[in-house]
């Protein structure tokens, strides 16, 4: 069974586009998996109710979290703990939504593979990063043309028509990533790995999904496989550090936690992939950009003996 732990916090409107990309009737392939979708709202002022999310479908549970934290690393670990399944997909953001092929390739691949850490890349949409486009006026409603234009809810892999940029520096599929968005993990494995650290406990949780992502990398005796093709999408919603400008952005106030409690700075672990699945025709642009950046910085690593 697969659990789909996914965090909210004060983001109605994307809500009902994320939920509805969990659903049976929108992921491919769906109509076998026995999955669950566990609804965290996470001390909104301005929550979902639990009809609301139980109307997308019998697998759908809602939890509102009474607390004053601004970091959801608690929360979603005592989530990941009650799950039912012996398989994870966490979604830290409830902003994302995915693609379609996501539970369909997350149960082949952990079928296939022993131990695995599946990755899916994070995009942005809009026409740019929104850290840039918010400077020049992108805004929900801008959005939600986009989105209504591009019919994905017929075809989710039409999102990436309207994502302009990597959501992530580490330019997804190829190149070296930061953090994923949406990923996988045996709940076994994910509570042995400690989860989410709750010693972060910054805005949003600051580093925590980063040095999760770069922990689990980096563990031994287990798979790191990126699901080729799929993808999480961010929609504006005013995020802390998603949807302020770069001048603003609260990078330091993360790093210093991290240096905090890690006794050192940040960094990526060079480790590449196993790649699984495939690229359905609206990603060949994306791919090509970050196939491009990806083998020139594992190039310039090997020759710089880092990896």
């Amino acid at each position: 069974m697969l659990s789909i732990v996914v965090n909210f916090y004060n983001n109605r409107r994307e809500a009902m586009n994320t939920l509805h990309s969990l659903t049976r009737a929108y992921q491919n392939n769906a109509a076998t998996i026995e999955f669950e979708v566990i609804a965290l709202d996470h001390g909104s002022t301005l929550p979902l109710s639990e009809a609301e999310v139980r109307a997308f479908g019998p697998e759908f549970q809602y939890r509102f979290v009474e607390t004053k934290s601004v970091s959801p690393a608690a929360a979603i670990n005592a989530a990941c703990r009650s799950a039912r399944g012996e398989q994870l997909l966490v979604i830290i953001d409830g902003a994302h939504i995915l693609t379609p092929g996501v539970y369909a390739l997350a149960q082949r691949a952990f079928a296939h593979f022993d131990s695995p850490f599946l990755a899916t890349a994070p995009f942005h949409l809009g026409p740019k990063q929104q850290n840039d486009s918010v400077a020049e006026g992108y805004n929900q409603c801008t959005e939600d043309d986009l989105l209504a234009r591009s019919g994905w809810r017929d075809n989710g892999y039409r999102l990436y028509t309207i994502a302009g940029a990597f959501a992530d520096p580490g330019m997804a599929w190829f190149g070296c990533p930061f953090e994923s968005s949406c990923f996988g993990i045996g709940k076994d494995e994910y509570l042995a790995l400690g989860g989410f650290d709750e010693r972060f406990v910054a805005r949003g949780g600051g580093l925590v999904a980063l040095d999760f992502f770069q922990r689990a990398v980096a563990r031994t005796g287990g798979d790191y496989v990126m699901l080729l093709g799929e993808a999480s999408f961010h929609q504006f919603h005013g995020g802390v550090a998603s949807n302020t400008t770069k001048a603003a952005h609260p990078w330091k106030e993360f790093h210093d936690e991290y240096v905090r409690i890690h006794g050192k700075s940040f960094a990526r672990v060079p480790r590449r992939p196993f790649y699984f699945g495939t690229l359905p025709n609206e990603a060949l642009a994306a791919a090509r950009v970050s196939a491009e950046h990806g083998l020139a910085l594992w190039q310039k690593a090997v020759a710089a003996g880092e990896a």
